[in-house]
């Protein structure tokens, strides 16, 4: 039993969906699994555990920001011996190619945060998503017309407020960053350390050039194209 997820050993799966609100963990347990029951509501980040085409998944709800996502995503590898995570979350796109809604598959994330350069003695490692995870990831959405997909790097940054947004971006958009959240490379790099497999999913929340966004109820229950293909993705 692990200190801040606390479930007994067997009741989450070897597969694990991981949005950073607890909310979105409920709402996708109860629309996509069948048979789900809650195994921790420790510091209220829930955790579910059902099945999807009659094979057992979980889903976990892992909080915002890189240090939050890393504390559940250790105990996951460490204490109940997890596989395969991916993240299903929400981002904001960095160019007008994207549009809200979209959906992007991160093959690599950037990052401002000094996590990795304390792991690795002030050397820049890159991060990168599990290859079948991503390949199965675009297969399946490219099978959902209705959704349009990118793939390609994304930021992952410490800061949701911050003064120098826009001019901190500008280079790595220059260089193709696609959009930016506060996970992904903690993900990617945890998964490399434990020699598992990770992927993120993000859906455009909201667009830092145009200034659209999404409500919070929509953020937590209408992101369903991503949780689809993360669900093909991962028993792909």
């Amino acid at each position: 039993m692990s200190t801040h997820i606390g479930a007994r050993a067997g009741q989450i799966a070897p597969t694990v969906l991981l949005p950073g609100d607890p909310l979105r963990a409920k709402w996708i347990a109860e629309t996509f699994l069948e048979d789900a029951t809650c195994y921790s509501e420790v510091r209220g980040m829930y955790g579910f555990t059902g099945t999807w085409d009659g094979r057992p998944v979980s889903v976990q709800g892992s909080g915002m920001g890189q240090p939050s996502m890393s504390i559940y995503v250790n105990e996951l590898f460490a204490e109940y011996d997890v596989q395969t995570v991916v993240r299903v979350g929400s981002c904001g796109a960095l160019t007008e190619r994207l549009a809200v809604r979209d959906i992007v598959l991160a093959s690599g994330a950037c990052t401002d945060s000094s996590m990795n350069r304390i792991r690795f003695h002030g050397l820049d490692f890159a991060p990168v998503a599990d290859f079948g995870l991503l390949r199965a990831a675009h297969d399946a959405a490219s099978a959902l017309p209705e959704v349009t997909t990118h793939v390609g790097l994304i930021y992952s940054s410490d800061s949701f407020y911050n003064p120098r947004a826009a001019e901190l971006t500008r280079p790595l958009v220059e260089h193709g960053v696609l959009a930016v959240e506060m996970e992904a490379s903690a993900l990617y790099t945890l998964a490399a350390s434990y020699q598992r497999k990770a992927l993120a999913i993000c859906t455009v929340s909201d667009h830092i050039v145009t200034g659209e966004e999404t409500t919070a109820v929509e953020r937590e229950q209408t992101f369903g194209a991503m949780v689809e293909i993360a669900l093909a993705a991962a028993f792909g």
